[in-house]
């Protein structure tokens, strides 16, 4: 299991005990169980580590990007093109974590909290949120993204669990499944330059399912599925000796993105010419078949 799934599962040391929680994966089906008496325990992020910005999540290609985004977003620079994807080449990246240490519930407690626009006020209160709080814009925002109809061609859904994310993968991709993640040396990296080292590797076939993690209480992943996008594994070392391993999506066909979305405006291009890439943070997941 990548680095990036264990960070979302609940802490023995949580005030749950060691049996309260078990997840196991495999063989194409995923199990989560709390402790024995059935309580629920839900797990509120820290405080968001950044001041909230009101620009969509990068890797929602309906949106246009804002002059604020294109200068204050970190995930600007992990746009790039696919003929770039070579060892020696080097780029200038910030490796974060998007959301600030959320975790997974299991599905029986996600399924009795209410994840709607029309229950936000409810979600609030249930959260002890103030409303018009930076918590509560970050909440608002995540949940309004989930609930915009795919694009032509996408096929996206909001999974508030690993048994939902999990089914929803091999759904689309069959039951044998792998699961990648970005995973970075050093807990703490700096933006700086990474020289990508020989070893690129592209995984098979050309469908995926990409979860993309979401500012929430709890862990909350925004997947989509495509037949259009290439993945591959991409070794490289940073300026001061970072090792990472990233995952990165590439897409071949971007006809339907909005022509202002952020990859076009920091690229240079225009939607259906070239395979637009990005490198994932490190709390994305990438579902892949074997």
């Amino acid at each position: 299991m990548p680095k990036a799934l264990r960070h979302l599962l609940p802490e023995e040391d949580a005030g749950l005990g060691d049996e309260a929680v078990d997840v196991g994966v495999g063989g194409g089906g995923v199990s989560v169980g709390t402790g024995h008496d059935g309580s629920k325990h839900l797990w509120w992020w820290h405080h968001p580590h950044h001041p909230y910005h009101p620009w969509h999540e990068p890797f929602i290609y309906r949106y246009a990007a804002s002059q604020d985004q294109l200068r204050d977003d970190p995930n600007v620079a992990l746009f790039f093109l696919e003929k770039d994807l070579h060892p020696s080449k080097k780029l200038n990246l910030h490796f974060t974590k998007t959301t600030s240490g959320a975790k997974l519930l299991p599905r029986h407690v996600a399924e009795t909290i209410p994840f709607s626009s029309n229950e936000f006020s409810d979600i609030l209160d249930r959260f002890s949120v103030e409303p018009g709080s930076v918590e509560a814009l970050e909440m608002k925002k995540t949940i309004e993204e989930c609930e915009v109809p795919a694009m032509e061609g996408e096929d996206k859904y909001c999974a508030t669990s690993l048994e939902a994310m999990v089914d929803y993968s091999t759904s689309k991709l069959g039951k044998n499944v792998k699961v990648m993640a970005t995973e970075v040396g050093k807990e703490e990296s700096p933006q700086q330059e990474f020289t990508i080292s020989p070893g690129v590797t592209k995984m098979v076939g050309d469908k995926r399912v990409v979860c993309h993690s979401q500012n929430y209480p709890y862990a909350v992943f925004h997947c989509h599925a495509s037949h259009a996008t290439k993945a591959y594994l991409v070794p490289m070392v940073g300026a001061d000796g970072t090792k990472v391993k990233a995952v990165a999506a590439c897409h071949t066909d971007t006809s339907k993105w909005n022509p202002r979305h952020l990859a076009f405006e920091v690229l240079k291009v225009k939607p259906g010419t070239v395979p637009i890439c990005h490198f994932l943070p490190e709390d994305h997941i990438v579902w892949t078949s074997k």
